[in-house]
């Protein structure tokens, strides 16, 4: 994904984490923050100490970006957001990842209505 579809700055970061609304599931922590008039959507993903060391949390990373990717013509452009990875999240397979991401982008409205079906 390139750097324009990315929440980099930690203001930025810290601004949808304490202004924006969450969702979660089992495996992932969804922050979103509406920015009306924004061109495309921008997400920033966070894995944490407790998922294991640093292979295993590039690994998740990749996963994450991975289904973004091929979620990207159905998610919404007017919004940042965050994906937080829960401990748990490295026992996944990619296909598993997937799931659980459209799982908790759907309980966000992330996604249009084509991929909830």
């Amino acid at each position: 994904m390139r750097k324009s579809y990315r929440v980099k700055k930690e203001a930025d970061f810290q601004t949808v984490f304490q202004t924006g609304n969450s969702k979660a599931n089992r495996n992932y922590i969804v922050y979103r923050l509406e920015k009306p008039g924004q061109k495309h959507f921008r997400v920033g993903i966070s894995v944490g100490k407790r998922v294991g060391n640093a292979v295993h949390r590039n690994q998740v990373k990749r996963r994450i970006r991975q289904g973004l990717q091929e979620l990207k013509p159905q998610l919404k452009t007017d919004v940042d957001f965050l994906v937080i990875a829960r401990p748990h999240a490295d026992r996944l397979t990619q296909v598993e990842a997937k799931a659980n991401l459209v799982h908790v982008l759907t309980l966000a409205d992330l996604l249009t209505d084509e991929v909830r079906e």
